[in-house]
């Protein structure tokens, strides 16, 4: 078991990775990565123009049961909304408006393809 969990952590870690690697690439700034609260964890929250990014990265090592994306549900979009509540209070004062993105990484022959998802969801706030 310990060994599928450490494999799975590596896999994360090199998921994660490509997808602060395809953002900056892209023209984000990367500004905290694996931002923790009592609430969760925020991934990756970069910036683009006047917009904060909070992206979920989700990852498989092939796409044989789907997009890792659909992994993302209710329950763990409301863990990173209030996760990045925390963030937006340590910036007050900024005019900045914020997205939430997901970020499905899948392991294909040639590497990890990226599937990344702008306004995957809302806050609803």
């Amino acid at each position: 078991m310990k060994n599928v969990q450490d494999k799975r952590q590596i896999q994360g870690r090199i998921a994660e990775q490509a997808v602060a690697d395809w953002l900056e690439h892209n023209g984000y700034e990367i500004i905290e990565r694996n931002y923790r609260r009592k609430t969760g964890e925020v991934d990756i929250i970069s910036k683009k123009g006047e917009c904060l990014c909070f992206t979920e990265v989700r990852s498989r090592s092939n796409g044989l049961m789907g997009s890792p994306a659909l992994t993302v549900d209710a329950r763990k979009q409301r863990q990173i909304i209030r996760t990045s509540m925390f963030f937006l209070a340590e910036i007050k004062g900024t005019d900045l408006t914020a997205r939430f993105d997901v970020a499905a990484v899948i392991f294909g022959p040639k590497g990890p393809e990226i599937e990344y998802i702008s306004s995957a969801f809302e806050a609803g706030i």
